[in-house]
C-alpha cells in the first residue's frame, strides 16, 4: 500500500507515512499556500490528531515541518476533524488533521484544510506535484515547541451546536453512546447531556478500533443488538475514529445506513437541495422531501464542489452527505430564531443531533422515521487483490460496449440506465442497482447493491461479485 489521496485525505501504512513522507507532504502543502500568496512567513497552521497509536508521533513530525517552512504550528491536540476545521476556519488559518479515519491502526493519514475549508482535487494534484520535487531523505529533526490555541477548539465546536439546538430539546430521549476509540467519544456525551438527553457511555476502549460506518463490522452490529436488548434506548450512536462519520442504530440496535441518516438530517434542516454521491440510495429522488437531488462522484471534495454548484444555481438550504453518513452543511440554517453556520467538511455530530431531534419533536421511533423515506435495501462488498488496471479495463468495457452490458444483465431484465460518473452504476430492467467501482485506497473492485429486500440485496451482491470476478479473470 503506497501513500495516496483517496476520497478524503492522504492515507497509507504508518511505516510509509511516519518520518520523511509526513514531513515532505506537509511542506508541499505549505508551499502550495505560500506560492498562492494566501499564507505568509510567521503565520499559523493548526494541527489536530485522532487517538490511534501513531498519531502523536506523526503530529510531532508535521509540527516540525511547519516550523521548517517558516510557519508557526499550533497544537490543538486530540479532537474531532470537524472541530479542527471549524476552529481553523474561524481563525482564518489552514489546518492539518493527523488521522486514518476508520482504517486499521497500522495505517494513518493526513487531511489538509485551507483557511476557507477542505482542499479539493485540484489542490491534491498540486500538492503531489510539489512533493515530487522535494528531497525525501532522512534528516535531523529539530525540536519545536508548538503554540497552544488561544481558545479550546472543542469548546467552539460544542458551542456551534448549542447555539442552534434548543436547551432541553432532547429531554426524555435516552441514548447509548458507543465510545470505542473515537476522538469524538466524550464530546458526543457532553453535547447530548447539555441538550437534556440521558446519554449512557458504552464500550469505551483503550486500544484503537477501526469502526467503519459504511461497512460496519459484524462484532459491532452484535454489540448494538446486545446493548439494545439489555436496556431501553431510543437510539445508540457513535462516530468513526476522527468523528466525521456517524454511526446510528435504532431502539432495537438495528444499524441505520449513513445515507438514510443524511436524508433524515436534510429533512430536519428543511433542505431544498441535497448533494450526494451516486452511491447514495436512489430513493432520495422518489421520497418527495427535496426539491433537488444533485449527484456527484464519491468523495467529500466532489460533494463540496457540488455544493458550490448548487449554491450558484440558487439553492437556499443546501445539505451534502455521503453514503457513510458524514454531513456537510453548505449553507447557514435558521430555525426557531437560532442559526447554525455552514461547515464544509464531513461531520458526525450534526446528523446524530438531527436524527435524535426528529425522535424528540415527532414522538415517533427512529425506525419508523427511517422507514418513511422508502429506502431500498442495500449491500456492499469487494473483490480484493484486483489491480487498478484490471478494474479500469472491466469498467471501461461497460462504457464502450452496450451489448456487453446487456448480455451480462440479461437475467435482471437487461440494462435500463448506466451512470458512469464514478465507476459504473447500472440500473437493471427489473429496477435493481449494481454499482461497480475501483477503490481509491486499495487494489480492490467494490460492488454496491440496491434491491427491494435485504435477502435479495445479499443474493444480488453475491451475483455481482461473482460476475466481476469471472470477467476480470477472463480478461
Amino acid at each position: 500500500m503506497t501513500l495516496k489521496f483517496g476520497t478524503s485525505g492522504l492515507r497509507g501504512l504508518v511505516s510509509e507515512l511516519r518520518g520523511p513522507p509526513a514531513r515532505t507532504y506537509t511542506i508541499a502543502f505549505t508551499r502550495m499556500l505560500i506560492e498562492r500568496g494566501v499564507l505568509g512567513e510567521g503565520e499559523q497552521i493548526f494541527v489536530g490528531r485522532d487517538l490511534r497509536s501513531s498519531s502523536p508521533d506523526i503530529a510531532g513530525i508535521v509540527q516540525v515541518a511547519i516550523a521548517e517552512a517558516g510557519l508557526v504550528p499550533v497544537d490543538c491536540g486530540a479532537l474531532p476533524t470537524p472541530a479542527l476545521a471549524l476552529y481553523a476556519t474561524a481563525e482564518n488559518a489552514p489546518a492539518i488533521m493527523v488521522t486514518g479515519s476508520h482504517i486499521p491502526d497500522d495505517r494513518n493519514g493526513l487531511k489538509f484544510y485551507r483557511a476557507d475549508g477542505e482542499i479539493d482535487k485540484r489542490d491534491e494534484l498540486e500538492i503531489v506535484a510539489i512533493h515530487a520535487g522535494l528531497q525525501t531523505a532522512n534528516r535531523s529533526q529539530p525540536s519545536v515547541e508548538p503554540v497552544q490555541p488561544g481558545t479550546e477548539p472543542s469548546v467552539i465546536y460544542r458551542d456551534h451546536f448549542l447555539a442552534f439546538f434548543q436547551p432541553g430539546s432532547l429531554s426524555g430521549v435516552r441514548v447509548g453512546v458507543y465510545q470505542h476509540s473515537s476522538v469524538a467519544r466524550d464530546i458526543i456525551v457532553d453535547i447530548l447531556r447539555a441538550l437534556g438527553a440521558e446519554a449512557v457511555p458504552l464500550g469505551r476502549a483503550t486500544h484503537f478500533i477501526p469502526v467503519d460506518t459504511e461497512a460496519v463490522r459484524q462484532e459491532d452490529l452484535l454489540l448494538l443488538k446486545d446493548w439494545a436488548a439489555a436496556e431501553p434506548f431510543d437510539a445508540i450512536v457513535s462516530a468513526d475514529g476522527d468523528g466525521d462519520r456517524p454511526l446510528v442504530a435504532d431502539a432495537h440496535g438495528a444499524f441505520v445506513r449513513g445515507d438514510l441518516v443524511g436524508a433524515i438530517t436534510a429533512r430536519f434542516l428543511g433542505a431544498d437541495c441535497v448533494v450526494t454521491p451516486v452511491s447514495s440510495n436512489s430513493a432520495l429522488e422518489r421520497c418527495g422531501h427535496f426539491t433537488t437531488v444533485q449527484r456527484t462522484r464519491i468523495g467529500s471534495p466532489y460533494v463540496i464542489e457540488g455544493i458550490g454548484t448548487a449554491l450558484a444555481r440558487g439553492g437556499k438550504r443546501v445539505v451534502g452527505f455521503e453514503a457513510n453518513g458524514g454531513v456537510l452543511l453548505g449553507s447557514s440554517v435558521e430555525k426557531d430564531g437560532r442559526t447554525l453556520a455552514a461547515l464544509l467538511t464531513r461531520d458526525a455530530l450534526l446528523p446524530i443531533l438531527c436524527a435524535l431531534s426528529m425522535v424528540a419533536t415527532t414522538g415517533r421511533p427512529l425506525a419508523e422515521i427511517a422507514a418513511s423515506f422508502g429506502f431500498l435495501a442495500a449491500a456492499s462488498g469487494r473483490l480484493e487483490g484486483v489491480s487498478a488496471e484490471n478494474s479500469a479495463s472491466f469498467l471501461q468495457r461497460f462504457a464502450a460496449d452496450a451489448a456487453y452490458a446487456g448480455n451480462l444483465f440479461e437475467a435482471l431484465g437487461g440494462v435500463a440506465d448506466i451512470d458512469n460518473r464514478d465507476g459504473v452504476r447500472i440500473t437493471a430492467g427489473n429496477g435493481e442497482v449494481v454499482h461497480f467501482r475501483a477503490s481509491g485506497n486499495a487494489p480492490e473492485l467494490r460492488c454496491y447493491i440496491e434491491a427491494k429486500t435485504e435477502p435479495r440485496a445479499d443474493e444480488l451482491l453475491g451475483w455481482g461479485l461473482a460476475l466481476g470476478r469471472a470477467q476480470i479473470l477472463e480478461s
